[in-house]
């Protein structure tokens, strides 16, 4: 198995997923990227006159055994609060989910629109979504608040409240209907305020928001109080499952010098997510180098691993 240095922070290994127990120590590795074939009856190559590529070309029995087989290694490698997230196409998606939901005690799918509209799709629905599985053995696994940029129409619609701090929006602080809160009453100017489904923040919350005059008061009566929510003090919408505002390299500015190369913004999101500076990254099977260009601008160590020598010139061609 070649062992290449390709920066100090960054290692390659050249050789089969199942020997990465003789390099890589036992629970020791704080995220797992695993962007396997996706069994999609396809061969790939860099060009049609290149020899570099992968066969994706599987029974479902075999892919099955495949990736079972790697989740197994994985696992074993990855920290007690690390996270594995396992890149897989919607349409492709049981085989893995099963295997993963065995052996992955909390698995949570993060759906990523990775390209816009299909316009040469005429006699099926266009393929626009691809599945990243987030796998934790704990229910509180390390994990960093990330943000996505905001709609600019939610920008243009949601902050036309003013006051002497700045534009800003309304955050709910009363319970939805369905649900039930936290009960009490709460006085403002005289006004009492008694929600029947209750409040989502405890008294002395709502007492602080209202002692830093961030309460908005309605006009009507009967109608709820709110919390402000300022324009200037929030950095974007805090991250959801669902990641449209990232697209593949057919449709954004990075050039592609693989065949099925992701973005180095995803894997940027998710090491941020799922990892602190220094933090150790593995990826078994990491094809022209992503995760480990994306691990360098983030400060992290990375093990990257792939079974095919030719990817060599293609990761070290990044740095």
């Amino acid at each position: 198995m070649n062992n290449i240095s390709i920066k100090e922070s960054i290692k390659l290994h050249i050789g089969d997923i199942s020997k990465l127990t003789d390099r890589v120590k036992e629970n020791s590795v704080n995220m797992v990227y695993f962007d396997p074939p996706f069994n999609s009856g396809r061969n790939y190559k860099l060009d049609e006159n290149s020899d570099i590529g992968f066969n994706d070309k599987w029974t479902d029995d075999d892919y099955e055994k495949f990736i079972t087989n790697a989740i197994n290694i994985l696992y074993d490698l990855l920290t007690k609060d690390g996270t594995l997230f396992f890149h897989i196409s919607s349409n492709e998606m049981f085989i893995p989910e099963t295997i993963l939901r065995n052996k992955f005690k909390f698995v949570t799918p993060i759906f990523w629109k990775k390209c816009r509209s299909k316009n040469n799709v005429k006699h099926k629905l266009g393929s626009t979504i691809d599945i990243i599985f987030k796998c934790n053995k704990i229910s509180k696994p390390k994990f960093n608040l990330v943000y996505q940029d905001r709609d600019i129409t939610y920008l243009k619609n949601s902050f036309k409240n003013k006051d002497e701090r700045g534009n800003y929006s309304l955050g709910h602080i009363v319970t939805e209907k369905t649900k039930i809160g936290y009960l009490y009453e709460f006085i403002i100017d005289g006004k009492k305020f008694n929600p029947k489904s209750g409040w989502r923040i405890k008294q002395s919350e709502l007492q602080k928001l209202y002692d830093d005059n961030r309460i908005h008061l309605p006009r009507k009566t009967g109608a709820n109080i709110y919390k402000k929510i300022y324009l200037h003090e929030t950095p974007g919408k805090p991250c959801t499952d669902l990641w449209d505002d990232i697209h593949s390299l057919g449709q954004g500015k990075e050039k592609r010098i693989y065949p099925t190369e992701k973005p180095t913004k995803l894997l940027e999101r998710l090491i941020s997510i799922s990892t602190d500076e220094n933090d150790i990254i593995l990826d078994p099977m990491c094809g022209s180098g992503t995760t480990g260009k994306a691990c360098y601008n983030l400060s992290r160590q990375c093990i990257l691993n792939d079974i095919n020598e030719d990817v060599i010139p293609i990761i070290q061609s990044r740095f």
